[in-house]
């Protein structure tokens, strides 16, 4: 039997959303505002002061919280996410935050370590960890967003499909996990309805932007050169590079019902959310 403790969703009065100017972090501290949730939006030079490479920051931000969403910066796969999250469970318990939702990557296996690392440290805390694709909102509001609007988006995907999911999706399934009983220990892996290989992807962006966009297959060190060319250090480059390699290797290439189980619906095409994202001026 299941001896985790199991949280009155009345009771989730505040919630700590770390990371929250981030693309998660924004729409989650949005959606809960809206269902009359006290949020903590946490930031580096926002209101409620966290930054994950300040760990003094992190306890005035988690006292007399009930909930903590959290999306640990750079990635949970990157060097130092598993220290950082063994402290950070630990500090959590201690505090007595009762439930906490952590982001992370789906098919990472640094994550998985991660991942338990917070599952250990966090002892009598609900834990529940979404595992995500990526995000389609990286064409128009994260690293790729550039490369849409130059028309060429450079990136070692080669013919790799990946399941992109929306992050409004994203959000909701987070956001149900946060104020709803029946989800502490569990994994809840979840992705858009369709994969589509990069060069789909370009083609979906231009004939909703009416603007030619291309994929350009690069390797990964060439995509590693790039990223210092932008002003990215170098072994932040390689690493960044690496680990995008891994993951469109094709062991990614399925789709789940994640989305559907959590949210009683089917997750947003790409294709809608392009529409909305580029439509035609």
């Amino acid at each position: 039997m299941d001896a985790t403790p199991v949280a009155d969703t009345a009771s989730i009065g505040t919630v700590l959303v770390t990371s929250g100017s981030g693309k998660t972090g924004r729409r989650v501290a949005e959606r809960l505002q809206a269902r009359n949730v006290t949020v903590r939006s946490g930031s580096r030079r926002g209101s409620t002061v966290f930054d994950w490479e300040a760990p003094e920051t992190w306890g005035p931000a988690l006292s007399g919280a009930d909930a903590a969403y959290v999306a640990y910066y750079p990635d949970v796969a990157a060097p130092g996410a598993v220290e950082a999250m063994d402290a950070f469970g630990k500090l959590a318990a201690g505090l007595g935050v009762r439930r906490l939702v952590l982001l992370s990557g789906r098919g990472e296996p640094e994550a998985l370590q991660t991942e338990d690392a917070l599952r250990e440290a966090a002892t009598g805390v609900e834990l529940t960890v979404v595992q995500a694709s990526f995000f389609a909102q990286n064409f128009n509001e994260g690293a790729m967003a550039d490369g849409v609007r130059a028309g060429a988006i450079p990136f070692p995907a080669g013919t790799t499909a990946e399941p992109f999911i929306d992050a409004d999706d994203l959000a909701d399934v987070l956001v149900a996990t946060l104020l709803e009983d029946g989800h502490a220990g569990l994994v809840h892996e979840v992705t858009g309805p369709r994969l589509l290989t990069f060069a789909e992807v370009a083609a979906e962006i231009s004939r909703a932007s009416g603007r030619t966009v291309t994929y350009v297959p690069v390797s990964g060190e060439e995509y590693a050169a790039m990223l210092e060319e932008y002003g990215l250090p170098r072994p932040e480059a390689q690493w960044l590079a690496g680990l995008f390699s891994m993951l469109l290797d094709g062991h990614n290439a399925s789709v789940t019902d994640g989305v559907e189980r959590v949210l009683g619906r089917a997750p947003k095409d790409f294709g809608s959310f392009a529409a909305a994202a580029w439509q035609r001026g």
